[in-house]
């Protein structure tokens, strides 16, 4: 490595021992000098002074200041109007509160409500909420739009709901094929500028964790499909034109090892796999426009953060350890149970939404037996036709330790649910046992959730609290800060020390491949009360 200059110290002498050499890293927002000490040869770090044909020491490099709103992709903070490049995720049931979406967008960062699970009135109302506090002050926000393969009307209403009432930003979740729902909602609006610019109205963030999703989504929608929507005048011809240029979706959120709907992919295969196809699809489509590919998933420390931004992540998003925050949906009860989980308290559990298909959520392990009761209806399930049919035996275990209610009254009950919500579902169960089998089953699996956000103190072991590891490195990271205690940890404080953090890190690994011998723990950025 050769000097690119000398250069000589102003008022403070550069850095040269391990105890300076950990300040000197942390100092991200100023411009950092990588010297070389005149007797002893050693790299250090030097700030200020000034650069000169005679200076004290050799310069091997400069460094620019490493602000956290710097870390991501810029044309993601421009695009959506925030400060940071940090999103928090849409988790489900209105556990991504209203209340944590302000105070995300308050603060210059991006967050979703949590709409999937809720009724349509209740969607109304949050929308009505954030539209209200947020959009005349020129806040950015969001809200989630759910795949429903049961429920298509539901999906319909929803989507329906955000073109009409102007929500510009939608995380786009549990999808495995396009759907016109999502198609319309992502090209209403197109239009073009005399200069032959398109213009997105509407935003769509893809949540992808397969190369063949993330390319439906990465492609213009099928032309049958985009016929189909003009047709029914769901979309103008204009809309329906310009469309057949564009992808669906600009954003993605590369989901690796998570709570809820995972595929448990590690972010370091998982990541470069869907970069990669995004490069390969911009090049065969001629996209001029960029898209942008986030990191969520595992993502509970600073340095966790720091490598999603190495990998090249546009954006970073969080979630489990949003959960854990005063902001959310969930109960204190279950809040304090997600601060005490490790990193291996955390299983794979059936899914309420896709019982019947096998698919699987991950779940808290610790204090709740909510995964290992799922699981035992999903083997009877499998295992039987009707629900008559399951031995004397499992039945009574079936009623006293997971429904505490008799088959045919736990049957009552779920049977008025869905008189009122979708009564063809009612109908196809009145025609096939198997499908009353999985309803009543999947009654437990829904209400298990909405236990846990209520407090229900009599059904605590049977709490569904979504949860992924990084709950478990966060816990450690935070031990013995002021992020330790649950009814400390703001949405705010946790995406500042976050970024702050991975900054840091970023700044640390820098110095180091420059040569300098930056200590260990400087590596180790510990949570502070950030303003």
């Amino acid at each position: 490595m050769h000097p690119i200059g000398a250069w000589r110290a102003g008022d403070e002498p550069p850095a040269f021992s391990q105890p300076d050499l950990f300040q000197a890293a942390h100092r991200v927002r100023e411009t950092a000098h990588v010297v070389e000490h005149p007797r002893t040869g050693q790299l250090g770090i030097g700030f200020g002074g000034s650069f000169s044909a005679s200076g004290d020491a050799s310069v091997f490099a400069s460094l620019s200041a490493v602000y956290p709103e710097w870390l991501g992709d810029r044309s993601f903070t421009e695009l959506h109007n925030v400060r940071f490049p940090y999103v928090s995720g849409a988790m489900a049931n209105g556990i991504a509160t209203t209340r944590l979406v302000r105070a995300m967008a308050e603060a210059g960062f991006l967050g979703f409500f949590g709409a999937a699970g809720l009724s349509p009135d209740r969607v109304a109302a949050a929308i009505d909420e954030l539209d209200q506090h947020l959009t005349p002050r020129g806040l950015s926000w969001g809200s989630n739009l759910i795949h429903s393969p049961n429920e298509p009307a539901l999906e319909d209403h929803i989507s329906e709901m955000y073109i009409r009432r102007g929500v510009r930003r939608v995380s786009a979740a549990a999808y495995m094929n396009l759907t016109p729902m999502i198609v319309r909602y992502a090209y209403t609006g197109l239009r073009s500028d005399p200069q032959g610019r398109i213009h997105r109205q509407n935003y769509v963030f893809a949540k992808i964790s397969h190369p063949e999703v993330a390319r439906r989504f990465m492609e213009p929608a099928p032309a049958a499909m985009l016929n189909a929507l003009v047709e029914q005048g769901k979309l103008t011809a204009e809309e329906g034109r310009l469309a057949r240029s564009l992808p669906v979706a600009e954003d993605y959120t590369v989901e690796s090892d998570s709570g809820g709907h995972t595929d448990n992919r590690p972010l370091t295969a998982l990541f470069p796999t869907i970069l990669s196809l995004r490069d390969e699809v911009m090049a065969a489509r001629g996209y001029r426009r960029p898209i942008r590919v986030g990191a969520a998933g595992g993502l509970g420390t600073p340095t966790a953060v720091a490598a999603a931004f190495s990998l090249g992540a546009a954006y970073v998003l969080t979630g489990s350890v949003n959960q854990a925050c005063v902001e959310s949906g969930l109960h204190e009860s279950g809040r304090k149970m997600l601060a005490s989980a490790g990193l291996s308290d955390v299983i794979m559990a059936p899914a309420a939404d896709m019982f019947e298909l096998g698919v699987e959520v991950q779940v808290l392990k610790r204090g709740t037996m909510f995964a290992n009761r799922a699981k035992r209806l999903y083997h009877l399930y499998r295992g039987y036709d009707r629900l008559e049919d399951i031995p004397t035996k499992d039945r009574q275990r079936l009623e006293k330790e997971i429904l505490r209610d008799s088959v045919e009254d736990a049957w009552a009950s779920t049977a008025r649910y869905w008189r009122d919500r979708d009564p063809a579902e009612l109908a196809r169960a009145q025609r096939d046992p198997k499908h009353k089998m999985a309803l009543l089953f999947r009654a437990y699996l829904g209400q298990s959730s909405k236990w846990a956000i209520a407090g229900d103190a009599s059904r605590a072991v049977d709490y569904q609290i979504w949860c992924g590891p990084a709950m478990g490195a966060f816990n450690r990271w935070t031990r013995g800060s002021f992020l330790e205690a649950p009814e400390r940890r703001t949405v705010v404080q946790v995406a500042r020390n976050l970024l702050e953090g991975a900054a840091v890190v970023t700044r640390a690994q820098q110095l180091r491949s420059f040569g300098v011998p930056i200590p260990a723990a400087a590596f180790d950025y510990r949570p502070r009360t950030l303003a």
